[in-house]
């Protein structure tokens, strides 16, 4: 009697532009990935993050893909490329990260016959950023591109805040769309330990240096903050991302260094940051799906500034885990420094209630690997 074969693995593919990106954002659902038992691959541009990625269990495919290019055909022949890989690795369900992952692997996915697709969208960018005319328009083409062409009856979409639903025309609360804490945060790596002793109240801000990040707004206003009298410290953890049109040049930075900010360039310690200081701060522009960054600071216990814009005003609430500003308002972040820097108690509580809110309400990596677990589930159900 003949022993029936195996069947075989269902396939699960990661499509994202950077594999730094993946790394850094992205490791915890390819494990649960891996532990439900797919076979799974990240097709990525490939720089240093290969081990990384491959010690989850995942196979790494490079496909070389410049995030920033605008060019049509330079992503029609990376659709083009990608749809081969697919059709390779015999996908079952392709899950594509940030916008142009969307674009370019939504593209292969239809021209593959791939028609379980999530759509992870990590935020709409300089698109999402933009209040004028030409942005609504970039909206608009962006929620006919996706809804449309791109979009199958088995296309699921993942996003990190409300507002961007809205923005592509979806009800958060529809059963096609799943709203997660960011890539979510394991809350025993990032844990609280005591602030520094107060004062000079100690904010830091760690992202990227992009003008997009409002690092311009930080440094005016500390320097507002400090010719009151105030004795506020700002410190500045990140490098500048050179293939990023919105990229600070680090002779700005350097000049920046001087009067109560430092510059310290990227760090690969950022729990040892946050213990180092009372406060973070992320005065956004905009396009943010939910900084990372801010995640983290939360789960160490720190209090945060922060502006009202899509991603950071979905975690944040005004006067309760951090003060909420209007963007590229260095007057309103400048009175929310004298505010905590007049009320050490204040900055406590603050922290505290960030701690909370990432245990509770839905931030931490298990509750975010869990909601995504569920959506493999159902997309290799049906």
């Amino acid at each position: 009697m003949d022993t029936p074969s195996p069947a075989p693995m269902k396939s699960l593919v990661f499509v994202v532009t950077e594999d730094w990106f993946f790394a850094s954002h992205f490791l915890p659902m390819a494990r649960v990935a891996v532990a439900m038992g797919l076979s799974v691959a990240v097709v990525t541009r490939v720089r240093a993050h290969r081990a990384a990625i491959e010690a989850t269990g995942a196979r790494v495919v490079a496909l070389e893909s410049e995030r920033s290019s605008l060019n049509p055909m330079a992503a029609g022949y990376a659709a083009g490329q990608l749809a081969a890989i697919l059709k390779a690795l015999k996908a079952d369900i392709v899950h594509c990260i940030a916008l142009k992952g969307i674009l370019v692997g939504g593209t292969a996915a239809a021209m593959a016959g791939v028609q379980a697709r999530v759509y992870a969208l990590t935020g709409l960018g300089l698109i999402g950023a933009r209040s004028d005319r030409a942005g609504k328009l970039a909206r608009t083409g962006l929620r006919h591109l996706i809804r449309g062409p791109l979009a199958s009856r088995r296309t699921r979409f993942l996003f990190e805040n409300p507002d961007d639903a809205r923005a592509l025309g979806l009800d958060p609360a529809d059963t096609g769309v799943t709203i997660v804490g960011g890539a979510g945060v394991d809350p025993d790596v990032f844990a609280p330990e005591p602030p520094p002793l107060a004062p000079p109240l100690r904010v830091a801000l760690v992202a990227r240096m992009l003008w997009s990040k409002g690092v311009d707004t930080a440094v005016e206003a500390v320097r507002r903050a400090r010719a009151e009298g105030l004795p506020v410290e700002l410190s500045l953890y990140g490098a500048p991302d050179p293939q990023n049109r919105r990229a600070i040049p680090e002779a700005t930075l350097r000049d920046w260094s001087r009067d109560g900010v430092t510059w310290h360039g990227a760090t690969r310690d950022v729990g040892g940051v946050w213990a180092s200081h009372h406060a973070a701060c992320l005065p956004s522009r905009g396009g943010e799906g939910l900084p990372r960054t801010l995640l983290e600071a939360a789960a160490c216990g720190r209090a945060i500034l922060t502006t009202d814009v899509p991603g950071c005003r979905a975690l944040v609430r005004d006067g309760v885990e951090g003060f909420v500003v209007p963007p590229d308002d260095a007057g309103a972040l400048a009175a929310a420094l004298r505010r905590l820097a007049a009320d050490p108690d204040r900055v406590a509580r603050m922290g505290l209630a960030a701690r909370a809110r990432v245990l509770e309400g839905g931030y931490t990596e298990a509750a975010v690997t869990e909601a995504v677990r569920a959506l493999y589930r159902e997309l290799l159900a049906a």
